[in-house]
């Protein structure tokens, strides 16, 4: 999963694709255009239907529901205390007690309207698949054989069809073009390198940002071989480097991965501030772009050949095949 630009323009077809990514309420769920701030209250004509899940550790909640007899889902989240919010917080705040017990007392704060923010992230129109995504289900680990890549994974991925042509968007430029913060234009080695949607560019302690190849013919971590080591290592070099000049913040602070399997199948690299738990980190999905490198420079068909594992939902298509082939 941030800021949308308030310029955006896009075809039908880029926004009905566009849809498959969560976007921020200023992104009006007709047209793909966002407004100004001060735009009318697009969510208050939302009709909640179920929360499909909450979390108090992450302080965010999933509700799906009707948006102009669309179904849609809106995610709400706290956003981050800022340092440099501090002094207002403490200075311009209501506090009314809740419990004081000799040196500790508690009390429920009021910031002042302009750090009382929510981040609104909407969805619509939201499928099946998009409400599906965000219920709270179980999780299963599936251990993939390369054999099992090619008759079960591959199929699968095939028969979806899953579009990418939101991806192809940003990449032509045509749509989220001023959010690129740095480009290597070469079809080879090239990419471009832009925040991620979960990232609301407020504060670096959840830097999150995403580098798309510019290669359109590799789908995920199965389709790299060590022909592919010069896009890698040019994007592992490139990216650090415009994220230091961008953000000042140096490669020793960076944690840069692969998932496997990925949200959608055109290659892209993440690249997040160490400390961050961002989703989809944990050794379960996540795979260093350094071990990548050397993985492939050892052998270059590794990721081709190698067993991998990679968390599934209980509702997952691929799951199914999974079991209908006696693999789980």
């Amino acid at each position: 999963m941030a800021d949308v630009s308030a310029k955006r323009q896009r075809d039908p077809e880029a926004t009905k694709e566009l849809s498959h990514q969560t976007k921020t309420v200023k992104t009006d769920c007709e047209n793909g255009r966002g407004e100004s701030e001060n735009e009318t209250n697009l969510l208050s004509g939302f009709q909640t239907t179920i929360v499909l899940s909450d979390s108090a550790r992450e302080k965010n909640i999933f509700v799906h529901g009707k948006l102009a007899d669309q179904n849609a889902v809106v995610i709400l989240e706290k956003t981050p205390i800022r340092e440099d919010a501090l002094a207002d917080i403490f200075t311009a705040s209501t506090l009314k007690l809740e419990m004081r017990n000799d040196i500790y007392s508690t009390y429920r704060l009021q910031a002042p309207p302009h750090l009382n923010e929510i981040k609104a992230t909407l969805v619509c129109p939201a499928t099946e698949k998009h409400v599906n995504k965000y219920q709270r289900q179980e999780s299963f680990l599936v251990e993939e054989t390369a054999e099992d890549y090619q008759s079960i994974t591959l199929p699968y991925i095939q028969k979806q069809s899953f579009s990418v042509q939101w991806v192809y968007n940003i990449l032509d430029k045509k749509a989220e073009s001023e959010r690129i913060m740095f480009e290597d234009p070469d079809p080879e080695l090239g990419f471009v390198l832009l925040p991620d949607f979960k990232w609301d560019q407020k504060q670096l302690d959840d830097l999150y940002l995403i580098a798309i190849t510019h290669q359109k013919n590799v789908k995920s971590l199965r389709d790299l071989t060590s022909e592919h080591l010069p896009l890698l290592q040019n994007i592992f070099q490139k990216a650090k480097e415009a994220i230091v000049k961008h953000y000042s913040l140096p490669a020793s602070k960076l944690r840069v991965y692969l998932h496997y399997q990925p949200s959608y199948f055109h290659l892209h690299v993440h690249f997040t501030k160490l400390g961050y738990e961002a989703p989809g980190c944990g050794v379960e999905r996540a795979h260093l772009l350094a071990d990548v490198i050397q993985n492939l420079q050892a052998d270059p068909n590794h990721y081709k050949t190698r067993t991998l594992y990679f968390p599934l939902r209980a509702d997952d298509g691929l799951l199914t095949r999974f079991k209908e082939a006696g693999r789980l």
